[in-house]
């Protein structure tokens, strides 16, 4: 019998909360994650997302609420009788350990027979290829290799939860992408349930079910990644999905989700998100990619936004470029385009209503989860 998850059904955050010196880290997270998924907790820094890692690894007690296994409450237990696995940002080895030791430990501390041991650190040797690095020492290893060990560390003891806080951010780009590659294949094979800590939206997208985006300690967003790319509910979901233009303007008219944006220079036909009222102060959300720079002569889209503004950078990334244009009147907009103009030259963007969103400028804090969220992946 190979390595397998520990069995539940579901697993209930039920208004978890935690505070620190009056001030709260985390408030009132509510969330229910099913046997299987791959959950990502998305957000900047001291948004929340390791406090509540934390708090479900037993390392930080809960100031409110509570969690569930299956109608067990857990948050009364220790850590160590959770029964799950957690892999750390600075991977937290034994230096002094051999690689074989480091994922026998876990075993060891559950008193397991020793051909049990073996055979089960063996299996995880081989589930993240380093069954030849068994005697070295973690000094020895790359520090992808090492990471792969804190894995097999976390999964060897066959948890019914893997913690995983920002387990990449100290590898570089190529090793990054393995791993996130390495981590999904490890999470179905063996059918995993995870929990996953990252402020990186790519990587969160690429790897996770369902994500949680977290600001101020406060759940902004769950969904699954098509939902928060395509249908991000606020404007801080749009910033952290790849809506790098912010316009903060103001609502000149509305007319069911049609509305018209006006301010520092532009008047742009765009479309309402999020209840609106005229006259208010609002964020318009463009995607770089949604920014079509014309060339010279080419007529504009019917219907779409006409923008003109001076190109001040052109970088080139492979198969397009990135490309800053500045309007007359001081809006410095991201532009991804497939040809690259020239530095200084005056350019017109074009820019479909249907993709400049509109949202509230105020964000007080409510959870605004996509329609019927909780029947996703039922």
């Amino acid at each position: 019998m190979g390595l397998s998850a520990g069995a539940f059904t579901s697993l209930e955050l039920r208004g978890v909360g935690r505070s620190f010196g009056g001030r709260e880290a985390l408030a009132g997270l509510d969330l229910t994650i099913r046997a299987g998924e791959f959950i990502a907790l998305l957000g900047p820094s001291g948004c929340g997302k390791s406090t509540a890692l934390n708090c479900l690894a037993g390392l930080l007690p809960l100031t409110h609420g509570s969690i569930w296994i299956d109608g067990e409450r857990i948050d009364v237990l220790p850590s160590e009788r959770r029964d799950f696995g957690m892999v750390f940002q600075n991977y937290a080895l034994f230096p002094h350990l051999s690689v074989a030791k480091n994922i026998a430990f876990g075993l060891q501390m559950r008193r397991l027979p020793r051909a049990e041991i073996q055979r089960r650190v063996a299996e995880a040797l081989a589930l993240v290829k380093l069954e030849e690095h068994a005697r070295k020492l973690p000094g020895q290893l790359s520090g992808g290799q090492q990471q792969r060990v804190a894995i097999a560390r976390a999964v060897v003891i066959e948890p019914r939860l893997v913690l995983m806080d920002e387990p990449l951010s100290n590898l570089d780009a190529k090793l990054r992408l393995e791993m996130r590659t390495e981590i999904r294949r490890l999470h179905q094979s063996l059918g995993l349930t995870t929990v996953y800590v990252t402020h990186d939206q790519e990587e969160a997208l690429s790897l996770a079910d369902r994500l949680v985006v977290l600001r101020e300690g406060r759940v902004q967003q769950i969904g699954t990644p098509e939902q928060l790319h395509d249908h991000p509910a606020n404007w801080h979901v749009a910033d952290f999905m790849g809506y790098r233009n912010l316009l903060e303007l103001r609502l000149e008219s509305l007319s069911g989700d049609t509305a018209v944006v006006a301010g520092r220079g532009l008047r742009l036909a765009a479309t309402a998100v999020q209840e609106v009222v005229v006259g208010d102060a609002v964020r318009v959300a463009v995607r770089p990619s949604d920014l079509v720079l014309r060339r010279a002569g080419e007529p504009a889209a019917s219907g779409a936004n006409s923008i003109e503004g001076v190109v001040n950078v052109v970088e080139y990334q492979g198969r397009e470029f990135a490309v800053d244009v500045t309007t007359p009147d001081g809006v410095e907009l991201h532009v991804k385009s497939d040809f690259a103009p020239e530095a200084g030259s005056t350019v017109q963007l074009a820019l479909d209503p249907s993709r400049a969103l509109v949202y509230a400028e105020r964000l007080d804090g409510t959870a605004l989860a996509a329609p019927a969220l909780a029947e996703v992946g039922a």
